[in-house]
């Protein structure tokens, strides 16, 4: 019976989902205070119900229970007790049910931490984030539910879950890029409430921010535990493979970075609001898409572990509702929320601006290369591939000036500054960065390769103008707060990255070895 009660509690979470939906919305157009303040009770019953599934079907991998068919094709009574949890996102339906479940965490954590916002901006956010809930719900619901039966025959043992997933990546790695993914529709929900109130300012910015910091940690962390699952298990090498999946979760990144420093102005300064609210759309419709990509197999992958043609169309086509209606929306009700800063040339904001727009670039770039082979086969015009020469020119080509921007970015004040004010700091950074980028390379390796020279001269500006600055701050005695330090963080891990690409690009060497069980390659 455990498997009809987490069916029933399905349907019971869509039924829950639809109500959050609507009756908030209802109450901020009433006015009604009680109507508004439900929305937190159906974020609680929503998550309650979703994780009680989400338990019944673990407890029937633990159990071995393989009357249940997801079970029985993803498990057997030999696979350890983790693998076997671990399992229960390993395919499909399993997966789907946990990116329910950590949407529905991320809408109950929005109605528990969300007290200081004013009550019809958290209705409009937790009805969004509720229909968006209820659509992947009523897909679990129709097409792939995870309690389907075996009966009346049934095996006694399991298929097993796919060699290649049995490992510690596979517990750890869905998860957070799962709650990446889902963490975007906060920030795509807060921008739907801005644009159905007609309202931006400030304090949207500050509401806002954290969670899409959040959301944008938490993708980070699951493509780099991702990135070295594939490393050892699949035996790439190199540092980026270009894969669509890998792409899929990338261009998320790329835009989630780039609404993270328009949200920062926004906060700042009031500016961007358009082009905030349209990043929150276009992160979170990525995260749609690449879900789509990699649920629908309508591309190649080389671990597209879950994935279902059929199924996926239903996706598609909930991503076409969800992003066609967002901008619909946003095409009628976006000039409400436009702003009337004027933004100096050498300011921060306008560096941030070029950021932006260098950071969307190199999404599209991505975007192209990963579409177009479908878009050619679907046009009757032949299959075609897009390979690393393709991304690799035109993605470091937008890399170099952004690299420049960042590096200077954090110096410039906000409003209207002056360039002699930080000349300077820029010549000894300048002098540093060249010689550093000729020396590293010396030093590490024989020989030294002008590409390398050029990668290490991005990573060391960045790095170079990060830690002078911090050091500037530090020794007039201020005490810069714990998000400037984040940031130092970040532009200090990006400077490391870029390292890393430029000696593996660089200094990397490929064999072919005839090998015997046993033997090792050095």
């Amino acid at each position: 019976m455990m498997p009809e009660y987490g069916n029933a509690l399905l349907c019971l979470a869509f039924g829950v989902a639809l109500l959050l939906s609507v009756y908030p919305l209802w109450g901020v157009a009433r006015g009604d205070a009680r109507m508004m303040a439900s929305a937190g009770v159906f974020a609680w019953l929503l998550f309650i119900c979703v994780a009680g599934a989400f338990f019944v079907l673990v407890h029937a991998f633990v159990v071995n229970d393989f009357t249940v068919a997801y079970v029985a094709g993803n498990s057997n009574t030999q696979l350890p007790v983790w693998y076997r949890v671990a399992a229960t996102w390993g395919a499909h339906e399993g997966s789907l049910l946990l990116w329910v479940l950590l949407m529905s965490g991320w809408t109950l954590a929005v109605a528990v931490f969300s007290r200081p916002v004013p009550a019809d901006i958290v209705a409009r956010v937790l009805a969004v984030m509720g229909m968006v809930c209820a659509g992947f719900l009523l897909f679990i619901l129709f097409t792939s539910s995870p309690f389907a039966r075996t009966l009346p025959a049934f095996p006694v043992e399991g298929r097993d879950l796919n060699p290649l997933l049995q490992d510690p990546g596979l517990i750890f790695h869905p998860p957070l890029l799962y709650m990446g993914y889902v963490g975007f529709s906060v920030a795509f929900a807060f921008a739907i409430a801005a644009l159905l109130g007609g309202r931006l300012d400030s304090a949207f910015a500050r509401f806002a921010r954290p969670w899409t910091l959040a959301a944008w940690v938490f993708l980070t962390l699951g493509i780099v535990l991702g990135s070295a699952w594939a490393y050892y298990e699949l035996g790439w090498g190199g540092w980026w493979f270009w894969d669509p999946v890998e792409n899929a979760s990338f261009m998320p990144w790329l835009a989630g970075t780039a609404l993270l420093h328009s949200l920062a102005v926004t906060e700042q300064r009031a500016g961007f609001k358009a082009w905030t609210l349209l990043l929150s759309i276009c992160a979170f419709s990525l995260c749609l898409l690449g879900t789509f990509l990699v649920r629908s197999g309508v591309l190649v992958s080389v671990h597209a572990f879950a994935s279902d043609p059929a199924r996926g169309m239903f996706i598609l086509a909930f991503m076409v509702l969800v992003t066609g209606g967002s901008l619909l929306l946003f095409a009628v009700r976006g000039h409400r929320v436009r702003s009337r800063v004027n933004n100096a040339l050498w300011s921060r904001e306008s560096l941030l601006l070029g950021n932006n727009v260098l950071l969307m670039a190199a999404m599209l770039v991505v975007l192209l290369g990963t579409l177009l082979p479908l878009v050619h086969k679907q046009l009757g015009l032949g299959s075609i591939s897009v390979g690393e020469p393709f991304f690799n020119t035109l993605f470091s080509g937008l890399m170099v000036p952004f690299a420049l921007l960042l590096g200077v970015g954090p110096l410039v004040r906000w409003g209207r500054d002056r360039p002699r004010k930080i000349r300077a700091l820029l010549l000894t950074a300048l002098v540093s960065t060249l010689a550093l980028s000729v020396l590293l390379p010396w030093l590490f390796q024989d020989r030294i390769a002008a590409m390398a020279v050029a990668g290490m001269a991005m990573a060391c500006w960045i790095a170079v103008l990060a830690v002078a600055e911090a050091v500037q701050r530090v020794s007039r005695g201020t005490k810069p707060p714990l998000s400037y330090w984040g940031m130092v963080a970040a532009h200090l891990g990006l400077a490391v990255t870029i390292t890393g690409i430029a000696f593996s690009q660089n200094y990397s060497v490929e064999r072919d070895v005839r090998m015997r069980a046993g033997d090792s390659v050095t």
